[in-house]
């Protein structure tokens, strides 16, 4: 399985509920944090060895004494990357995703292609069988998503994967969560916590990936969320209360699974059906409450 963790805003505790899953299971697991413009599950992972590769994405470069401004190159690129007015093309090396389509398409040859550093990937072997790999975009990078690829591409297909996406519902979100087989949706029962979910169930329904939701906070809010979830069938599958000591756990970088033993066991029943089920049977659950 692999099994995405988002959420339509930021702060609702998806990397907290993305690294004690991972962490409680027990078993060979990989845990991806995309989040690459700012990661912080490495922040709770104090052991672990490093290992760091550099990521770069191939930019047009064009040869201004073969081209001939037929504009073939500018037609192509959906993303204006690369514009002709009848002369040698500009190219905005920020606005290119690396596709190689200009080069493809140019009939004279003149376009060739040089790297461009846009950040890292970084990767840290727990010693319990938790295997951390996470992107680091480096600062003045427009676009995330061709590294928010190349850490799912290091991704090991034998062993299952736990993807902490960025916040939103954006292009970073839907690159992190397009080959997930299940997708955690991590909310607080609040009016903006509610918003926020609609739009992230729509945008996981238009990908046409089962979810299912984690309330997180329960207490500070009211029964807005749950009755939403209700009313669109959309699985309740944990609800985590508004405790103090978790915020404290938190605040400390310490795991809830670590210093809380009395979670450990929810978050691991959790983990096990994530892996387990297929997704029919998650689907059809009415609603599974862990804590």
């Amino acid at each position: 399985m692999i099994v995405a963790v988002a959420s339509g805003k930021g702060g609702t505790g998806k990397t907290t509920i993305a690294i004690n899953v991972a962490k409680a299971l027990g078993s060979r697991v990989q845990l991806l944090d995309c989040d690459v413009e700012e990661p912080n599950a490495h922040l709770f992972l104090k052991k672990g060895i490093w290992r760091e590769e550099i990521v770069h994405i191939p930019i047009p470069e064009v040869d201004g004494s073969l081209c001939d401004g037929c504009g073939k190159c500018g037609n192509f690129c959906q993303y204006n990357a690369i514009v002709s007015f009848g002369t040698a093309p500009i190219v905005f090396p920020e606005m290119c995703h690396g596709c190689g389509g200009c080069v493809w398409v140019c009939p004279k040859d003149a376009i060739r292609e040089k790297k461009q550093r846009i950040g890292v990937v970084e990767i840290m072997q727990e010693e319990d069988n938790l295997k951390l790999i996470q992107g680091r975009l480096d600062i003045g990078v427009a676009m995330s998503p061709p590294l928010i690829r190349a850490v799912k591409a290091r991704g090991q297909k034998d062993i299952p994967a736990i993807l902490d996406a960025p916040p939103g519902t954006s292009c970073p979100v839907v690159a992190t969560i397009q080959d997930a087989d299940f997708v955690l949706l991590v909310t607080e029962p609040t009016p903006f916590g509610l918003y926020d979910l609609k739009l992230a169930v729509d945008m996981v329904r238009k990908l046409h990936i089962p979810s299912g939701v984690i309330v997180n906070r329960v207490g500070i809010g009211d029964a807005r969320v749950h009755n939403f979830c209700e009313t669109e069938g959309i699985p309740i599958i944990m609800e985590i209360p508004d405790d103090r000591q978790i915020a404290e756990a938190y605040s400390r970088g310490d795991l809830i699974v670590e210093v809380l033993p009395e979670y450990r066991k929810s978050f691991r029943i959790l983990g096990e059906k994530l892996m387990t089920l297929d997704n029919s049977s998650i689907i059809k659950r009415d609603r599974i409450t862990e804590i």
